[in-house]
């Protein structure tokens, strides 16, 4: 495994994230979701491949994910090994503060969260969404004090538009708040706007991106004519609000995927995420695994260089789409 800083912090991960949406009471959140037991063998993988940033959500299967995670990270490795990350702002409850990012809210979910995850503190404490009904000095001098109180070592953010996280870091320097050292995405070769806005100013900023779906939902992770249908793994599917998850130009890039893959001798997922890594903004994909070979492709993703032409043949058939914050 090979390890980071996440932006110009002095916070070091691990080049893959453990993405634990998968992890939870099946039928809580998704009928998919691997219970304890099943998510097991994922956890060990993950520590035998060097794999220590976790990340989770209190919203992730009625927080069930968060219980599963903080039990796995005692029984096969030890808070000191591991970088905990969970997340805040979507419902995880019927309470009207089980939501939002309001003061009120981010105090009551921060102490549920370490709650169920039988620690006292997180890693990196994000904000799942940009909260427009809050005042953003409300929440970066909540985030301020959840940090101040040692409940959190550091803060991020995920999935909003440039100007809106521009604002948020722009009033805590004003303030002397503390600022966000990192922001989770969307990011793959079939969801690249970030690229135009968010990503330059990750850049001049010093703030480490740990993108989501790396493999668009495994659409680049196997040749097109074998997509599926279900959440995100149809070639028609639409996010929650109607949009077009993918498009008839999204062919040409997974054959594109399909044919360095084979010329390589590698599978299709190693080559995709590969082109994720290259980005230079880029400081850990989050690999979900409900199968074997997820963590182990990530892990040997970590050791292919693309040369020009292929990153060439794999970007040139991308077509502009609205994002789709389907999460």
């Amino acid at each position: 495994m090979k390890y980071t800083r996440l932006g110009s912090s002095g916070l070091e991960v691990s080049r893959i994230t453990l993405g634990c949406m998968s992890f939870g009471t099946p039928g809580t959140q998704f009928d998919w979701s691997l219970g304890e037991e099943d998510a097991a063998p994922f956890f060990r993988q993950a520590i035998e491949l060097g794999i220590t940033f976790w990340d989770t959500a209190n919203v992730y299967s009625q927080g069930t994910s968060e219980e599963i995670v903080g039990r796995a990270m005692r029984e096969y490795a030890s808070r000191e090994e591991i970088v905990l990350a969970t997340k805040v702002f979507f419902p995880a409850g019927p309470n009207r503060y089980d939501r939002g990012l309001s003061r009120k809210a981010i105090m009551q979910q921060i102490d549920a969260s370490l709650t169920r995850l039988g620690t006292d503190h997180v890693d990196l404490y994000q904000i799942h969404r940009f909260d427009p009904e809050v005042p953003v000095e409300e929440v970066m001098e909540a985030l301020h004090d959840v940090v101040k109180a040692g409940k959190a070592r550091y803060i991020g953010a995920s999935s909003m538009w440039a100007w809106q996280f521009a604002t948020l870091q722009h009033t805590a320097e004003l303030h002397g708040w503390t600022r966000y050292v990192s922001m989770q995405d969307q990011y793959s070769l079939l969801q690249r706007e970030e690229e135009r806005e968010m990503f330059p100013l990750l850049h001049a900023t010093g703030v480490g991106a740990i993108p989501w779906g790396p493999l668009a939902a495994g659409m680049v992770a196997r040749p097109w004519n074998q997509a599926g249908t279900g959440r995100g793994t149809g070639k028609d599917d639409v996010d929650f609000t109607g949009v077009a998850l993918f498009t008839d130009q999204d062919e040409a890039v997974v054959g594109a995927v399909q044919r360095i893959a084979e010329a390589r001798g590698v599978s299709m997922a190693q080559v995709a995420l590969a082109w994720v890594l290259h980005n230079p903004v880029v400081a850990a994909p989050i690999v979900g695994a409900t199968k074997e070979h997820h963590l182990a492709d990530a892990a040997a993703a970590l050791d292919i260089d693309l040369t020009d032409g292929e990153v060439q043949a794999l970007e040139q058939h991308y077509a502009l789409r609205r994002p789709s914050y389907f999460s």
